[in-house]
């Protein structure tokens, strides 16, 4: 392993030595504010500290791979191991040093994922010395704060949006010019009823001639309103759709409320696979996305609960047409949908911008914990040099 010009190659435990943490049933805690820390991150409070801050703490056995930097002091439980000695270093630098390690090649070959710290003691790596350490921990830093202050905007943006829909597609909220009652209809009074055709899995290909959708998809890649199909197929024999129809996941092996999701499709002659309800409305009445972000935020466990089956759900078309449902002037749909819409784009946007973010910081930790990138140590923390 190449060490760079002014690093040393240590041992892991002569960096930073790891300790198993200490027992604390929920019986014996006592209320307070002091965090208690399992392998799983903050898992209670209590009344005493066992460590002072500042503390890293890492999964011993059951979850394994997070790493949690704890900024007051804390109590570790016996399922976390953590850092008893820094040995001088950075603690900031070392928490993210602990984030670059693979924990799962040194867990044990058992029913239940475990790590020996002897191991990782063992583990053998390039350390700068103390101010470089500190320089990088800035830098990590300072993407870290970017991640999180992006991460509290999408929750908020998220929660605005629920409130909006709470209040819009209930009537709670009108806007100027509407004032007509909201009328109610069974599902079967506004659209068609048809089904799915299964999609040869072997026919399913990145060059496939027509765009499809598959049923999980709706669980995986889709959400409200689909814009974009991603997959695609050489297999022609199952329905083509028609822009405005409406899916939903007509099968599961877990809850009925993970079929309560309806998606409108915007786009014509996507062939739609096996296990699809496919709700086709009349456009003189409704309009299908204003009709999905109602089923799926207003309706969902009315959808849910007529969900049957123990082992595989099922949610049938003859389900469906019954539920009712109330609706404004199609106009006032059309507009609270397109809302709605530009509230999921500015979502989805910042959560592009969150991964992207995320990846970002992932290759320059692999540079900077390495030595393959260094940092001028006269400059600003965001100053790195190649």
């Amino acid at each position: 392993m190449h060490v760079p010009d002014g690093w040393e190659q240590k041992k892991l435990g002569s960096v930073a030595e790891l300790q198993r943490g200490f027992d604390l049933p929920s019986s014996k805690r006592i209320k307070g504010c002091v965090p208690v820390i399992s392998s799983g991150g903050v898992s209670g409070f209590h009344d005493e500290a066992k460590v002072k801050a500042p503390g890293i703490v890492t999964g011993r056995y059951g979850s394994i791979g997070d790493v949690f930097f704890i900024e007051v002091d804390f109590w570790p439980l016996n399922t976390a191991l953590w850092v008893k000695d820094f040995h001088g270093n950075d603690p900031k630098y070392l928490y993210y040093l602990l984030n670059k390690i693979d924990y799962k090649k040194f867990s044990d070959k058992t029913g239940v994922p475990g790590i020996n710290r002897n191991d990782l003691h063992a583990i053998k790596m390039p350390v700068p010395p103390p101010p470089e350490q500190h320089r990088i921990a800035q830098i990590l830093t300072t993407w870290d704060k970017a991640i999180e202050k992006l991460k509290c905007l999408i929750t908020a943006k998220q929660k605005r949006k629920k409130a909006l829909m709470q209040q819009l597609l209930t009537g709670k909220k009108r806007f100027a010019g509407f004032d007509g009652e909201f009328m109610e209809y069974r599902l079967e009074q506004l659209c068609l009823f048809k089904r799915g055709k299964g999609l040869s899995k072997e026919k399913l290909s990145s060059e496939g001639q027509y765009k499809c959708i598959l049923y999980g998809e709706l669980y995986t890649k889709y959400g409200e309103v689909i814009t974009n199909v991603l997959s695609r197929t050489n297999d022609t024999d199952s329905i083509k759709s028609v822009s405005g129809d409406i899916l939903i996941p007509s099968s599961t092996t877990t809850s009925g409320i993970d079929l309560a999701n309806a998606t409108a499709l915007l786009e014509d002659d996507v062939l739609l696979g096996g296990d699809i309800n496919i709700l086709r409305p009349d456009i003189s009445k409704v309009c299908s996305e204003f009709l999905s972000y109602l089923l799926t935020h207003i309706k969902k466990h009315q959808l849910a609960s007529r969900a049957q089956g123990i082992t595989i759900i099922h949610l049938y078309g003859s389900d469906l047409k019954p539920l009712l449902v109330k609706l404004p002037d199609i106009k006032e749909q059309q507009k609270i949908a397109a809302i709605l819409f530009v509230a999921d784009k500015e979502i989805e946007s910042h959560q592009t911008q969150f991964s992207a973010l995320k990846q970002q910081k992932k290759g320059l930790m692999q540079q900077l914990l390495t030595g393959k990138r260094r940092v001028q140590l006269e400059k600003e923390a965001e100053n790195v040099s190649v």
